[in-house]
């Protein structure tokens, strides 16, 4: 049996978990030895009585280890466990970091900086908007994007990543082959080619209401800062947020009018002293403020592209001229569609190239 494969077994295990798993492991040293272990060894640790402690040493009769293998092999995914190196670096920091991940896709050094995008599942076009075009800046700027695959605001921030040819992971709440909501297979799928979607449970665990709550706990985890997009007061975003705080990150909220209840949550939290922000580059310029070598990595990555016109790039800055121009003229100026003007403008601006000013006119920073 391999090290992993220890890990694996111990993860299928009901009601161990792993915080009681690092109190086994203080004991036994490595996973191996804890699942050869008799039960009278067992229950001398602390906090294990005498029906855990045979669980555990006769967990060959309720784990079907080989199976599990088989699905993993069947669903084409990988394994990841702590002593990995791309398991998530601020992951392991926290009071119950999950024994393993089941990744779909691929994991790269570049993911252990990430920031979490959160919100409500029932939301207005001003949180998808915004939701997205945060997702299309974070992940432009090199982090990596975080969210859950829910419905609302969590896929809009994953469609923003992707536009901006950066990166996302989708943390969700069920094994990988129970995926929820089943109708965003086809946005899953396209995440595992720009980062991977992730979860802790076995391949065909399904979802339940226990499993979001721990799903949460990874975003949050995972990331140096967590943004709440859009929610009402009563939104699971804002369980996301308090585990953020527990867990000692960064948390931002997009603030809302203050007689629409899909702000209420975000209005509330930046009561309670969470970061108001407009945008992505306010995050990004805060972080780099509190954790000045953590997002390094990513930000000098970005900093190599400031000077590159990129395609459409050249005409858009072309267009907007020596002085102060409005959307309108550089899209007349361009020849290009409206659409594309403004994501090449959003482009532009993470390269720290052109400033937009109000009454959406913009102007050159060099």
């Amino acid at each position: 049996m391999t090290r992993t494969e220890a890990y694996l077994a111990l993860n299928l295990l009901p009601k161990i978990g792993p915080v009681r798993v690092r109190r086994l492991l203080e004991v036994f040293g490595t996973p191996e030895r804890i699942l050869i272990a008799k039960a009278r060894e067992i229950s001398q640790v602390d906090g294990f009585g005498p029906d855990l402690s045979e669980t555990i040493a006769n967990w060959e009769t309720t784990v079907d280890l080989s199976r599990e293998l088989r699905r993993i092999q069947e669903e084409n995914l990988t394994l990841l466990t702590q002593e990995d190196t791309l398991y998530p670096k601020l992951l392991k920091e926290i009071h119950d970091p999950p024994l393993v991940l089941y990744v779909r896709g691929q994991l790269t050094e570049r993911d252990h900086h990430g920031i979490a995008i959160v919100g409500s599942r029932r939301t207005t076009h001003y949180g998808s908007s915004m939701a997205k075009k945060l997702g299309f800046q974070i992940a432009y700027a090199g982090y990596t994007v975080i969210s859950g695959l829910a419905r609302g605001i969590d896929t809009a921030a994953h469609e923003g990543a992707l536009a901006s040819k950066g990166r996302t992971v989708a943390v969700i709440g069920a094994g990988l082959a129970k995926l929820y909501p089943p109708e965003n297979q086809a946005l899953a799928d396209k995440i595992a080619t720009q980062g991977a979607v992730v979860s802790e449970f076995p391949v065909d665990y399904p979802p339940d209401k226990q499993t979001f709550p721990m799903r949460n706990r990874i975003v949050s985890g995972w990331s140096c800062g967590v943004i709440v997009a859009e929610a009402p007061v009563r939104s699971g975003s804002l369980i996301t947020a308090q585990q953020a705080l527990e867990q000692g990150r960064a948390v931002y909220a997009v603030p809302g009018n203050v007689d629409r209840p899909s702000s209420h949550g975000c209005n509330k939290l930046i009561q309670e002293g969470a970061k108001l922000i407009m945008d992505g580059s306010e995050v990004l310029d805060d972080l780099m403020t509190l954790f000045p070598t953590q997002p390094m990595a990513p930000k000098m990555e970005a900093a190599k592209l400031d000077v590159v016109l990129e395609g459409d790039e050249e005409k858009i800055y072309t267009a907007l001229g020596a002085g102060e121009a409005h959307i309108n003229e550089i899209t007349e100026r361009s020849g290009l569609a409206s659409s594309l003007v403004s994501a090449m403008l959003m482009r532009l601006e993470m390269k720290r190239l052109v400033k937009p000013l109000p009454g959406r006119f913009y102007t050159r920073l060099i």
